[in-house]
């Protein structure tokens, strides 16, 4: 149908509706009639089903509802209409999202992408992390952000504008009331429809067809596997439509899997429920639908995407829809249709859920005012909605649940639910309502045999009262007053259910055989954690709230039935002191360690302190209510619980016992468990009688009877328990008086508190930020406050190109440090003392840890500081020192001791500050008196005890915390007197300080100066002996420069110079000789020791070998399997190579061969041992370094040569080029001669037969006239190795099967050999090192090796294929010898020439019954005249593929060089079509020396380690110019500086060749940019440019469309780092089949773009992933780091990233150095891999 025709039925159709009595009647009528005909049809196409659907359907709605053609009044309606302010975009599963830490209200407001990348926040302290789906973009709304609410694209101008000009004509708004109040009807009902063959009266079909369908539901518990598995048996289709029908019930949440009648489809049914019920789970939920309500539902879903883009014309729109929305509904549910939908919610399946919930982000939460009507629904419904949730099986991202975050996090929202609807008392209910099944009789949690999928769920409504409570009110109403003490109310009930639950009894005995259950308990612990702050926080913002809360607190606590005191009080005496309380015992008693309440009373409590309203307190509750005592006594329990698990009594608990207590001090809980039952026990000890306090404490740690001396004991476990609880009850005391680091408790701030935690951290060790982070409490908005305060407290070191950066603390700083911190762990507390003494005696100082001074505490606490100086205290410090005095080894400890004398530091340390602070007389802290005068009548008093427990040699390490004791004694004492402190000190403690500290140090100087003396001394005797030794060997020093007359030392210096120049050319007849040098080598298996020899049994280099395209030119194509056949010729992209690299051990090839049979043996057995190495291609670790190997090369030794320099400048004379080349010429006609039969001497009388020294045509053995000799041999055990390695080089350059006798494995070794060397001259010009010396030695022995390997592969072949490959490749260079398959000049690598041409030239000298080679001198002019050769062919290729040269300026004068170039030029100009004539000579000269310089290099390379010969001393200077480089090379070379000598040396010869080589119709076609030439000098390949803010690489990713699909669901975009190539992985939709495989994107890509090595960096996760084959890959940290030196995978901290280049430099090194496979290979034999990835389908 054309397009006019719908419009003009739609029109009509339109009309007839408006004038219709009952519009919606007809409206559905028509959607009754045509929506079976459109959906659900036998072959329907999805494409013509949408045509169909938009003709049909939906444009004749959009012509009713604008009543004329919808794009005329979509336009009219957007001339009135502005653009929203909220962006309201919806997160799916994985996008990243941003939130700004300066300026979000809370954590839970967020930005997309592109609405970040355009605000304010940009520049603030951000944090990015992947949403989990459902979320919503906070653009715009201005009670989500303190500043910047708007991005450029949302600004709040538009917004007004939008507001007053956002309103529909009355006709337009009629209609679309009508209309939406149809069709949302429509959409609702059918959507939550539950008759499976019947519709709605109003739609029922009036034929009703035999047509059904078998649909098949998601569920959380089928694997992916299972599903398929059942389809492929029940419904009868192939894996790959099961597959498909598999993705699509996951991604939508139901698929129809058979169409027919109800018959079929009922056996389908059948069958999937059968084939899918196991044992442990249920059979798949498969329903059968009549086709009309499958389509129905169908056109219902498409109507939800439909009203998103209506609802997204006008703002107009949006109202009414929402006024629908929240209409009652009819058939008297009194229920509107939203709350229809979202109590049915749990029974949608995943794609009707999407929809509906899109459709609620797009309009309800859009608009405020409908938002909070939304809101109400919500809450109304909300302990139903929690119910369904818990019972269903899919997650809370699709669940209607999730949309709590978008109503509970709006402050004002907030406060109106709690107002109006109470809404913390109905989340709270609702909890309670859930967990009410776990309560026992006691009315208290019991979580045994909890299910953990439940309980997770239930946990996750915690989340929404943490919402509510988010941001505290900073006015209150009475009403809000009212509502939320209610609400209070009922929580206080909840932490009741938890007072005291799961009490623990110990286990005496046998040890406990069932753990019990302690997870649940602590998971609703660190719930409640930031929730009982929160609380908290909202109470101290209202006085009268603060104390009405107190007082139901302590209701609440009083009424909790836990743990009642049922034995009666008794009396305990103690120094004269009476405590009347009732006996306890933890270790014999039940004990919890779950006081939520008592938590919460102390916090509220320090709040009354702080804000001042402790005052008031009596008006709401009677003070005689509060017993401090009953207070204190479950804490104490806790903490004296804590105490005994440390102290071992609770072995047999098991470890259930011990995790609990971890956790209860642990930073995850501590703050609202420990610390929070620190403070209760603060407050009773502020409000008790000291004396009583230190006594209760005693009893509860049953020491009581210990330090009253009534009980004794021989019992060696009792006493070392004794011991322990004693350490751990005077740690308690320490912590007592000196933690005052509590808001309220003393005048600090919470930064105070956070600048004190940091520096205790630090001095542990030094930390990276994440340790820091992990170490510190975080707030309900996830922050610690370390980034205000650690500029204070420390330096930051940064990282190098691994590791992390750390913070340091400053030195100023330490001396906060408090060494029994309470928030050490025993292991920090060991760590951070160790670290203390350390640090001091590097400094030279003593090492007491002196007690920091604390702040003073507050008023309502000032009297705890009077523990310290209580008679009962005193009297236990006397008695623990006096045990120690005594040397009683079994009833003291050290650590005991330094308690103790920590605890007399403190109370000396508070006497003198109260002393400098006030008058003698106003100060009641008599601590020093009582610690001299009690007991001192019998010498027991604590100072005289102190005084002798110094000079115990068992305390030797606590002898300066005693000595700096001691003075403090004096100095308080001089204090008290009114003298001077300073004057009393020097005068008092001179002698003291003389014995101390003025002793070690001058001990320590004398130790210092005996040390200079020693070495002084050794240094004298060591001069003298050289001295001595020159004088001994004074004739030996004096002889050698003067033996000989002058004359001879003239001509000794000449010929050393002679012989240097010798040395310093590898070619030609001025080659260097090769010396015979012994090379003894170590195999790293056996240890013996062997001399390398060619008939020496063989020595072998561990090898790996592996396709490469680290120097491609054309990145990404791959030659095929076509351009593989013939090898011969490498084309000059270099597009893979085949590269040989070795770790450089050695080994026996009999020992390597024995280790590798092990390898494989035991490898074998091991778990995922083939994700480490591949058994079937040859792979190993080496045994010394674990580098991945699959090969051997064998170590040959250069042959030993040297030259007659007379015979070569004579053979010089005679064998010049054009000679050269006739003599090769008929020595290759006559072998193909003799290879087709021919006789060779007809021919040699044709040509004649002239001679050597003759002027006529060389015959056919000329080229034996200037020199042979036998070949070398090899012992069997290094042709062995070379046949290993040839058929790895094979096997692995053209990836087909190992086959020995294949022609083209000596090509593949020459290819082998001249890429590897490539890949090393680029890597050094990468890295700006010189050529030579730069390699490590393992290197240049690997390199040395392949270059003899490859060598040595003549003598393996047959010498005819050798002689045909020659003659092959000469033909490239003289055209005389070329054939069908030789390629141009342009289309081959001549460094490859070169290698092959040098490496085969020996088989032309064989012979037919006699092995010849040449001799050194023949070696040397045929390497000379091929390098000349291929040199001037390579020089021709630069020329041609820079055709871009200036012209020559008027009046340029240029030297030798530039002429010779400029004629050069001109000649092959007049050769070429293409060449523009008249350039610059000067820029031809330098583009030729830049052009041919890596093939020089790479020349120098290859003649070096073949001839031994060592290159000139400049080729090893990082400081060499260009110029000075290019003459060593061109000397070592034996070519003139000036390469366009060449051409005019043998410009006869040369002019022809010029005239065939640029006559090729390729070079015609590259000179016309027909076809892309490779220009010169190669472009150097890196990994590519990644951006330096990591953001910019999650933009470029959120904006990534998956190629091959068009849904919007979660995409793994993941970057190749070698191209730039963004790829979907981990994708169904991108898999590709690779060798009848399926494989990923990432795999796909890698083999194309990588020859199988790939590096990509997967953007969402921030991880790098190498890749190696299909089975083998690894990951690694990104090159991204946060500020503070640390990566951050997965995006787990959320950080802004910077690109540290360094880091990106080593993983371009990795790559160019060809180490990915050995990563991956350490990486994997390091982790210990369970379950095998499938690297394949990344």
């Amino acid at each position: 149908m054309a397009e006019g025709e719908k419009t003009f039925d739609g029109l009509e159709l339109s009309k007839r509706w408006r004038d219709a009595a009952d519009s919606g009647a007809e409206l559905l009528r028509h959607l009754m009639e045509q929506v079976p005909q459109i959906y659900c049809l036998e072959d329907s196409n999805p494409q013509d089903e949408e045509e169909q659907v938009q003709g049909r359907l939906l444009q004749p709605l959009e012509c009713f509802l604008f009543a004329e053609d919808p794009r005329a009044g979509l336009e009219k309606l957007k001339q009135g209409s502005a653009s929203s302010q909220l962006c309201g975009r919806v997160f799916k599963e994985g996008e990243t999202v941003y939130s700004c830490r300066d300026c979000a209200i809370d954590p839970t407001c967020v930005l997309c992408m592109d609405c970040f990348q355009d605000s304010v926040h940009k520049g603030h302290r951000y944090k990015m992390h992947a949403s989990s789906g459902g979320g919503f973009c906070d653009c715009g709304d201005l009670e989500a952000w303190k500043t910047g609410p708007c991005c450029s694209a949302h600004d709040l101008g538009a917004s007004t504008a939008m507001e007053t000009e956002d309103t529909l004509e009355t006709g337009l708004e009629e209609r679309a009331r009508k209309l939406f109040q149809v069709l949302l009807s429509y959409t609702a009902d059918l959507l939550v429809w539950e008759e499976k063959n019947e519709l709605p009266a109003e739609l029922q079909p009036r034929v009703k067809e035999n047509t059904y369908y078998c649909v098949l539901y998601n569920d959380e518990h089928h694997s992916y596997e299972h599903v398929i598995y059942t389809l492929q048996r029940s419904v009868n289709c192939d894996h790959a439509e099961a597959q498909t029908h598999t993705a699509l019930i996951d991604k939508e949440g139901r698929r129809a899997v058979k169409r027919g009648t109800l018959r079929s489809c009922q056996q389908a049914n059948d069958l999937i429920r059968s084939n899918s019920e196991h044992i442990s789970m249920q059979p798949l939920r498969v329903e059968i639908l009549h086709s009309a309500v499958m389509a129905h539902q169908s056109f219902a879903l498409r109507l939800g995407t439909w009203f998103q883009q209506i609802i997204g014309y006008s703002g107009g729109f949006r109202q009414v829809f929402c006024q629908v929305a929240l209409e009652a509904g009819g058939a008297g549910s009194g229920q509107c249709l939203i709350s229809l939908l979202m109590l049915q919610d749990a029974r949608l399946y995943k794609g009707a859920r999407k929809i509906v919930h899109e459709l609620i982000f797009c309009s309800l939460l859009m608009e405020t005012e409908y938002k909070r009507l939304f809101a109400i629904e919500f809450t109304k419904h909300y302990m139903q909605l929690q119910r369904d949730f818990i019972s269903d099986d899919h997650e809370k991202s699709i669940s209607i649940t999730a949309l709590s975050v978008q109503v509970f996090t709006v402050p004002t929202l907030a406060r109106q639910l709690i107002e109006e609807g109470n809404v913390i008392k109905v989340i709270v209910d609702t909890v309670i309502d859930l967990l009410r099944e776990h309560l026992d009789v006691n009315h208290r949690f019991h979580f045994q045999g909890y299910n953990s999928d439940k309980f997770f769920r239930i946990q996750m409504i915690f989340r929404d009262l943490r919402y509510i409570l988010i941001s505290k009110p900073s006015l209150w109403t009475d009403e809000l007053r009212k509502q939320f003490l209610e609400g209070l109310r009922v929580f206080l009930g909840l932490l009741n259910c938890m007072q005291g639950m799961e009490e623990v009894k110990r286990q005496l005995g046998q040890h406990i055989e069932v753990e019990p259950e302690w997870e649940a308990g602590f998971s609703i612990q660190i719930q409640l954690r930031h929730i009982l702050a929160m609380f908290q926080d909202w109470c101290t913002s209202d006085e009268k709230v603060l104390l009405l809360a107190f007082k139901e607190c302590h209701r609440a606590l009083m009424r909790c039935n836990n743990q009642p005191l049922l034995s009666e009080p008794t009396d305990y005496y103690m120094c004269k002191q009476i405590l009347h309380i009732r006996p306890y015992k933890v270790s014999q008693e039940p004990v919890s360690i779950h006081l939520p309440i008592s938590r919460l009373l102390a916090g509220l409590y320090v709040s009354l302190c702080q804000t001042g309203a402790v005052t008031r307190l009596h008006e709401y509750l009677d003070p005689e209510s509060c017993d401090f005592t009953y207070l204190a006594e479950h804490p104490l329990r806790c903490l004296v619980l804590a105490a005994q698990v440390s102290a071992e009594m609770w072995r047999r608990n098991g470890l259930s016992l011990v995790s609990q207590v971890y956790y209860y001090q642990d930073v995850k809980c501590r703050d609202e468990m420990f610390d929070k039952d620190i403070v209760m026990l603060q407050i009773a000890a502020s409000k008790m009688n000291p004396n009583h306090f230190v006594m209760l404490i005693l009893l509860r740690f049953e020491l009581f009877d210990v330090f009253n001396g009534s009980t004794s004991s021989k019992d060696q476990e009792l006493l070392k328990q004794w011991n322990r609880l004693t350490e751990e009850m005077l740690f308690l005391l320490i912590i007592i008086v000196g933690e005052r680091y509590v808001p309220g408790l003393s005048h600090v701030t919470k930064e105070d508190v956070t600048v004190r935690e940091v520096i205790h951290l630090l001095c542990i060790e030094p930390m990276a930020h994440s340790s820091l982070v992990k170490g510190l409490p975080e707030n309900e908005s996830h922050e610690t406050g370390l980034e205000t305060v650690i500029p204070k407290v420390s330096t930051f070191k940064k990282p190098g190109v691994s590791g992390h950066g750390v913070y340091e603390v400053k030195k100023e700083c330490l001396v906060e440090f408090n060494p029994f911190y309470y928030h050490y762990s025993k292991s920090q507390h060991s760590k951070a003392e160790d670290a203390q003494k350390k640090k001091r005696t590097q400094e030279g100082s003593d090492k007491a840890l002196r007690p920091p001074v604390p702040p003073p505490f507050c008023p309502a606490f000032s009297s705890i500081v009077r523990l310290l100086c209580c008679d009962v205290l005193i009297h236990v410090l006397r008695r623990v020192l006096q045990r120690a005095v005594e040397d009683r080894a079994t009833q003291w400890t050290e650590a005991m001791i330094q308690r103790a004398v920590h605890l007399i530091a403190q109370g000396l340390q508070e006497e003198k500050t109260q002393l400098e602070a006030s008058s003698v007389e106003e100060v009641t802290f008599d601590f020093s008196l009582k610690a001299r005068q009690i007991g001192s009548e019998h010498g027991k008093s604590v100072f005289h005890l102190l005084s002798k427990v110094k000079s115990l040699p068992s305390l030797e390490a606590q002898k300066d915390m005693i000595n700096w004791n001691l003075k403090m004694f004096d100095m308080v004492k001089c204090l008290r007197e009114k003298s001077s402190p300073a004057a009393s000190m020097s005068m008092e403690t001179s002698k003291p300080e003389e014995n101390v500290q003025d002793k070690e140090k001058a001990e320590r100087k004398r130790k210092a100066e005996a040390a200079k003396l020693h070495r002084q001394k050794i240094m004298a005797q060591m001069s003298a002996m050289q001295k001595n030794f020159i004088e001994s060997n004074k004739m030996l020093y004096d002889n050698m420069p003067e033996s000989g007359n002058h004359g001879e030392a003239m001509a000794s210096t000449e010929s050393v110079a002679m012989e240097l120049r010798e040395l310093c050319v590898a070619v030609g007849p001025q080659r260097g000789s090769t010396p015979a040098e012994r090379e003894i080598l170590t195999c790293i298996l056996c240890q013996e020791e062997q001399e390398v020899q060619a008939l020496s049994p063989a020595m072998v280099l561990t090898a790996c070998v592996q396709s490469s395209t680290v120097l491609t030119q054309s990145r990404g194509r791959i030659p095929s399997q076509a351009d593989k056949t013939y090898p011969l010729f490498m084309p000059p992209d270099l597009a893979v190579g085949t590269h040989t690299g070795s770790c450089g051990h050695v080994m026996h090839a009999t020992c390597w061969q024995k280790y590798f049979e092990a390898v494989q043996n035991t490898t074998r057995t091991r778990l995922h041992a083939e994700l480490i190495i591949d058994l079937e291609n040859g792979e190993y670790l080496c045994p010394l370094c674990k580098s991945l190997c699959n090969t051997v090369v064998p170590i040959i030794p250069l042959e030993p040569l040297s030259l007659n320099y007379e015979d070569a400048e004579l053979v010089g004379q005679l064998l010049t080029l054009p000679r050269w080349i006739q003599i090769i010429s008929a020595r290759i006609r006559g072998l193909k001669s003799i290879s087709q039969g021919a006789e060779v001497r007809g021919e040699a009388g044709e040509v004649g037969g002239a001679g050597l020294c003759g002027q006529g045509q060389p015959d056919f053995r000329s080229i034996l006239s200037f020199g042979v000799q036998e070949p070398r041999k090899f012992s069997v055990s290094i042709a062995e190795m070379l046949v290993v390695c040839a058929n790895t080089v094979h096997r692995v350059g053209l990836k087909t099967p190992v086959n020995e006798l294949c022609p083209l494995v000596p090509i593949m070794a020459w290819n082998t050999c001249a890429f590897t060397i490539q890949a090393i001259e680029n890597m050094l010009q990468e890295e700006d090192k010189p050529l030579i010396g730069s390699l490590q030695n393992r290197q240049l022995a690997g390199l040395k090796a392949v270059v003899q390997f490859s060598a040595a592969q003549r003598n393996r072949s047959s010498e005819g294929l050798i002689q045909q490959y020659f003659t092959d490749m000469l033909g490239v260079l003289l055209p005389s010898f070329s054939s069908d398959i030789t390629p141009s000049l342009l289309e081959v690598d001549c460094f490859h020439l070169l290698v092959g041409l040098v490496l085969a030239v020996p088989a032309l000298y064989q012979e037919k019954a006699v092995d010849l080679q040449p001799s050194a001198l023949s070696s040397a002019y045929n390497h000379l005249h091929i390098l000349h050769l291929v040199t001037m062919a390579h020089t021709l290729q630069v020329l041609l593929s820079c055709p871009d040269f200036p012209a020559v300026c008027a009046g340029e004068e240029g030297g030798e060089e530039s002429r010779a170039a400029a004629e050069l030029y001109s000649t092959v100009s007049q050769l070429c079509q293409g060449l523009k004539p008249g350039v610059a000579g000067s820029a031809v000269a330098d583009q030729v020396r830049r052009g041919v310089m890596p093939f020089l290099r790479c020349s120098a390379l290859f003649f070096s380690c073949l001839t031994g010969v060592s290159p000139p001393e400049d080729l090893s200077s990082s400081e060499v110019t260009p110029q000075s480089q290019m003459a060593a090379l061109c000397s070592y070379l034996a070519l003139p500086s000036n390469l366009f000598l060449l051409f005019q040396e043998h410009k006869e010869t040369v002019f022809p060749l010029l005239q065939r080589w640029c006559g090729s119709t390729v070079v015609t076609k590259a000179l016309k940019g027909e076809i892309q030439a490779i220009r010169y000098p190669r472009r150097g390949n890196r990994l590519i440019n990644l951006p330096e803010d990591y953001s910019a690489l999650l933009n470029q990713a959120s904006h990534f469309q998956c190629p091959s699909s068009t849904d919007d669901e979660r995409k793994h975009p993941t970057l190749c780092l070698f191209c730039g190539t963004m790829l979907c992985s981990q994708s169904s939709c991108c898999q590709v089949q690779l060798n009848g495989e399926d494989v990923g994107a990432c795999t796909a890509h890698a083999a194309t773009c990588g020859a199988g090595v790939g590096m990509f960096l997967r953007i969402r996760e921030c991880e790098i992933v190498l890749m190696a084959s299909r089975t083998r890959g690894s990951t690694c940290p990104p090159p991204y780091l946060d500020d503070y030196g640390e990566t951050d995978p997965q995006l787990v901290r959320g950080n802004p990233l910077h690109l540290c280049p360094e880091r990106y430099r080593k993983l371009q090194q990795l790559w160019q150095h060809h180490c990915v496979l050995e990563e991956i290979a350490r990486s994997l034999e390091v982790v210990n891999v369970m379950f095998a990835f499938e690297w394949q389908m990344l």
